[in-house]
Order: C-alpha cells, then structure tokens, then sequence
C-alpha cells in the first residue's frame, strides 16, 4: 500500500513504511512527477484548487498543495505527527529535530494538507509529537501496528485526542470554575 506522511520527511516513520512492505509516497520527489508542468506554471485548475484554495493563498502554498495532491490520489494511507507543543523541551538539538519529525514548512500548507487526508477518506493515523524517549517507542510501536494491520483499518485513528490543529486537548475549566477561582483572590 502507498503511504503519505505530514509533516513531509519525517524519518522517524519513513523506514517503519517501507520495513512492514508499504510504499512511501513523498510530493518533493520530483522525479516521479512531469516537472515541465510545475516549471512552465501549467498548473491546472482541479478539484484541489477550487475546494482548498482562495486566489489570495501565496504561491509557495499552492505549489505544495498542488504537488501533494498528486501524491495524495495515489494514497492508500497516510500517517500525520502532530505539532510539538510550545513549552516542548528538546529531546534532540534542532537539526536531529527537523530529520527525525520533518518541518511543516508552511503552517497553510500543512494545514490543508491534513485537510485533503481527512477528506479523502482514507485509513490515517494521528500521533501525538513525543516529549519524551517513552513517547518516542511508543509513537514507533504504534506506527508499526497501524501499518501491520493496515489493510483492516478503514478510518482515522486518533488515540492521543488530537485537536484540528494537531496539538493535544488540553483540558479546560469551566466559566463558572474560573469564576470560583477569581472570587478566592479578591
């Protein structure tokens, strides 16, 4: 089966794809692409351009978009990291960071990206960046059953509780509880 990653590169689940026999699919391989289409700018309009694009989206994005979309019709799967979060103490400097989990380049792109996934329909997996060395073994473990099983899973499955944004729910009082806390203090 043909698998995606997002974010693109992420070297931590690329070589758990192809050990459990699956293809991984990558749009910045040009190789497999017509690059006379991208080069002259013959970039035409389809369903990805008019569900998941505005004209006032930058180039740079529909570009990504328009590279991923290509990959994407040939998907069986895909697999999607979630964003570290903003109080994240590295486990790596940033360069072992960016090899192992990839960049997201563009947080528009990325985004949308995880869109067209999810309106594809395709069977998906959503992981929880790890914090931790636990965190990590646990996010191979995962992707190795997820792909072991791959041909018997037919939705997303999203044990971390990924919110749209790809970050962890975090768990959230009510007004009446903030109000509680306010009245203590004055």
């Amino acid at each position: 089966m043909n698998v995606v990653v997002v974010p693109d590169a992420a070297m931590i689940v690329i070589p758990l794809i192809e050990k459990n026999g699956h293809n991984y699919l990558s749009p910045s391989n040009f190789s497999r692409y017509d690059n006379m289409d991208i080069c002259e700018g013959n970039l035409v309009f389809d369903s990805v351009f008019t569900k998941y694009m505005s004209s006032e989206l930058p180039s740079g994005v529909r570009s990504r978009l328009f590279l991923f979309s290509k990959v994407l019709k040939d998907a069986d799967a895909a697999i999607i990291i979630g964003k570290h979060p903003k109080d994240y103490e590295r486990m790596y400097d940033r360069l072992n960071t960016l090899i192992l989990f990839g960049g997201n380049a563009c947080n528009n792109a990325h985004s949308l990206s995880v869109k067209m996934i999810e309106d594809s329909k395709i069977p998906t997996l959503k992981l929880a960046f790890p914090q931790n060395q636990m965190q990590l073994i646990e996010l191979i473990n995962r992707t190795n059953e997820f792909l072991r099983n791959l041909d018997k899973i037919n939705t997303t499955v999203n044990d971390d509780n990924l919110t749209v944004d790809l970050t962890l729910k975090k768990d959230k009082c009510s007004i009446f509880d903030v109000k509680k806390i306010l009245d203590k203090l004055i």
